[in-house]
């Protein structure tokens, strides 16, 4: 007798499927760290607060170490373990705020601050994780916005003497015109008198 054709495939496909899945199991680390990320953008402008948000799960203590990298160079913004001292950087003493889920808080942005930076979650048995904000600082131009207030007030002003200017010279014209008009009168009548008198 010959075994069926169609068994013999399903046992090799269950047998396949079971040793991928005792592979992927053996292969986890005990106690993995997994992070994640929701914002890896932030664009802000000077003087703002932003928030670096992070999540990271693991099953042990887990150290988070936060990093700043600028054409400046590198910068250790703050290291702490769960539930530990926080270890803040003195460049960054009073402007950063940490958060159990691995976020911080930086205050009043710069210009400075614009960059990459890199969080490290390590966990007590030694898996990382890691990951990476970039943050864009935008300066508010308030020269710009201050220079046009300023031209606009001075040639509002200039408008102003330049009307005032020309209403006085007007009321000048009219002044000239009516004493020549009153001088040319009173010689024509002058004249005219002694047109008159001659006659």
């Amino acid at each position: 007798m010959r075994p069926l054709q169609g068994c013999r495939g399903r046992g090799v496909v269950v047998g396949t499927v079971t040793l991928c899945l005792a592979a992927g199991w053996a292969l986890q680390t005990p106690g993995g760290v997994s992070l994640l990320v929701p914002q890896p953008n932030i664009n802000a402008t000077v003087a703002q607060n932003i928030l670096l948000s992070v999540e990271y799960s693991c099953q042990g203590v887990a150290t988070i170490e936060w990093k700043h990298v600028s054409s400046w160079g590198t910068t250790s913004i703050v290291e702490w373990r769960s539930g530990n001292h926080v270890n803040i950087s003195t460049v960054y003493k009073d402007r950063v705020t940490t958060f159990e889920n691995g976020s911080i808080q930086l205050r009043n942005v710069g210009m400075r601050d614009a960059g990459y930076y890199f969080v490290t979650v390590t966990e007590e048995h030694g898996t990382n994780a890691y990951g990476t904000i970039i943050v864009n600082v935008y300066e508010i131009i308030y020269e710009d916005l201050h220079f046009v207030a300023v031209l606009f007030a001075f040639l509002a002003a200039v408008s102003a003497i330049l009307i005032c200017f020309m209403w006085l010279c007007n009321k000048s014209l009219h002044l000239f015109q009516k004493k020549t008009t009153h001088k040319l009168t009173a010689s024509t009548t002058e004249e005219i008198e002694l047109e008159t008198t001659e006659c």
